[in-house]
C-alpha cells in the first residue's frame, strides 16, 4: 500500500504512522523527521530549512520534493509505504503524482482548539522523536531509549497558531484536492490512539 496522512500539526498523525507501518511492514517516511535528522546534522539542507521550520513556516517545496523523490526510489519502498508530513500542498500534491501512485489518503482530523491544547502539552526525546502528553507522562525521560524529554522550538502557542494559519491556508485545499479523486478516507483524530488506529486499521483492511 503508498499511503499519505493528512491534517494539522499535532493531529497524531506520526503516532498512527508508527502503529499502521508495524502492522503492515511498511516503512514510516517521515519529511519532519528527516528535516530534523538534517538539522541535527547541520546539512545545507538542514540549515536552509531551519530558519522556516523554528518560524511555523513550510519549507521551500524544491528541498521537500528532492528528498522525498529519493526516499521513495529506495529498495525498501518498492512494496508500499507511508508518507507523513508531505505533500503539504497543491504543488507538492501534484508533483508527487508525476513519480508515485498513492492507494489512500487518509485525513485525520482534529479542530484547532485541541490541537493547540494537545501540542502545548507536547514533549519530544531528544533522541528517538517518540513524543509524550507531559500531562500524562510527568518524568523528563522517555520510556523507549531513556533520553532527554523537550518541547519543540515549534511547540510554542504563538509558533503552533501560525502553524495552523499555514496549514488552513495551504494545506487543507489538498483534502478538496485528494476527495475529488476518489482518495480521501476521513478519521476522528480527537479519539485515543488506540480507537484512531483501530479506525484506521478498518479503512486499510479493506485495499
Amino acid at each position: 500500500m503508498n499511503l499519505v496522512f493528512l491534517g494539522p500539526p499535532g493531529a497524531g498523525k506520526g503516532s498512527q504512522a508508527a502503529l499502521v507501518c508495524e502492522k503492515y511492514s511498511i516503512p514510516h517516511i517521515s519529511t519532519g523527521n528527516m528535516l530534523r535528522a538534517a538539522i541535527a546534522q547541520k546539512t545545507s539542507m538542514g540549515l536552509a530549512a531551519k530558519k522556516n521550520i523554528d518560524a511555523g513556516n513550510l519549507v521551500p517545496d524544491d528541498v521537500v520534493i528532492e528528498i522525498v523523490k529519493q526516499r521513495l526510489a529506495e529498495d525498501d519502498c518498492k512494496n508500499g509505504y507511508l508518507l507523513d508530513g508531505f505533500p503539504r500542498t497543491i504543488a507538492q500534491a501534484q508533483k508527487l503524482d508525476e513519480f508515485a501512485t498513492l492507494d489512500l489518503v487518509i485525513l485525520v482530523d482534529v479542530d484547532d482548539k485541541s490541537i493547540i491544547k494537545r501540542l502545548s502539552r507536547r514533549r519530544t526525546c531528544v533522541d528517538c522523536s517518540s513524543t509524550y502528553d507531559i500531562s500524562k507522562v510527568p518524568e523528563d525521560a522517555c520510556h523507549s531509549c531513556g533520553g532527554r524529554l523537550v518541547r519543540r522550538t515549534d511547540d510554542s502557542k504563538e509558533t503552533i497558531k501560525n502553524r495552523l494559519n499555514v496549514y488552513h491556508e495551504l494545506t487543507s485545499p489538498l483534502v478538496t484536492y485528494y476527495k475529488d479523486s476518489g482518495r480521501l478516507c476521513k478519521v476522528d483524530g480527537k479519539a485515543t490512539i488506540e480507537v484512531v488506529f483501530s479506525a484506521v486499521s478498518e479503512v486499510l483492511d479493506t485495499i
